[in-house]
């Protein structure tokens, strides 16, 4: 069982976070190619890591992200207090703001699994069965990676997207799941860029604010379940 270093960042900026991310990252490939040309008493250590954090309003564009999901100008969304960042992640556009649970694991998949199709997987999974417990049947979509309520009916909608970046089978970027979110915000953009399903949060679907702290417990048990690991 692997360990994994837990932190919450509590709301950050988007780009300290990003930072942040990269530092793991990239200290992640560095070690792991050093320990190639080292014996084995010798290789360094690093530590697999799950951040979570809350941002203030953010719309995030992938690396082949169409410009044009984005419904208002640089200009336009900084006087709604919204930043705007091009970013290394693959998907296409993406809101984060307060009230959503963003998750960042930084993994070694040399560790876990060698198949992204398995590791996406593995991610909704884990927000399938958070938005259980609350009655929620959590589905996936093909072709549409994330986690959506009433696949194939005319009110599909997305409570979680995901969107990731690896290098040398290291992971960055994760999860934005909805739980108190602004959902006013998701005009902005269209979402992931796909224009006929809507976005929804567990406090939309429940009509009730929810308990962030609580989401958060179960976000980590089920991580620690699916991924066979222990959050430290």
């Amino acid at each position: 069982m692997q360990l994994v270093h837990f932190r919450d960042l509590g709301t950050m900026d988007y780009a300290t976070a990003w930072q942040l991310q990269e530092g793991v990252f990239r200290d992640i490939i560095d070690k792991k190619l050093q320990n190639r040309l080292l014996p084995i008493e010798k290789q360094l250590s690093y530590q697999h890591q799950l951040l979570f954090v809350e941002h203030p309003p953010v719309i995030t564009l992938g690396k082949n992200a169409d410009d044009n999901n984005v419904l208002f100008n640089e200009e336009a969304l900084a006087q709604r207090g919204v930043q705007l960042f091009h970013i290394n992640r693959g998907g296409d556009v993406t809101y984060h703001g307060p009230g959503q649970l963003v998750g960042y694991p930084i993994l070694d998949l040399d560790m876990f699994t060698t198949d992204l199709g398995v590791y996406l997987r593995n991610i909704e999974e884990v927000i399938i069965r958070t938005i259980a417990d609350y009655g929620l049947v959590g589905e996936r979509s093909p072709g549409e990676t994330g986690v959506w309520l009433d696949v194939g009916k005319p009110t599909a909608r997305k409570i979680c997207a995901i969107g990731i970046r690896t290098s040398r089978w290291v992971t960055m970027h994760g999860f934005a799941f909805n739980v108190n979110a602004n959902l006013d915000h998701f005009n902005f953009i269209i979402p992931c860029g796909i224009p006929d399903k809507a976005v929804t949060s567990l406090q939309n679907e429940l009509n009730s604010m929810m308990s962030m702290d609580e989401v958060k417990q179960k976000v980590r048990h089920y991580f620690e379940i699916v991924f066979d690991c222990k959050l430290v």
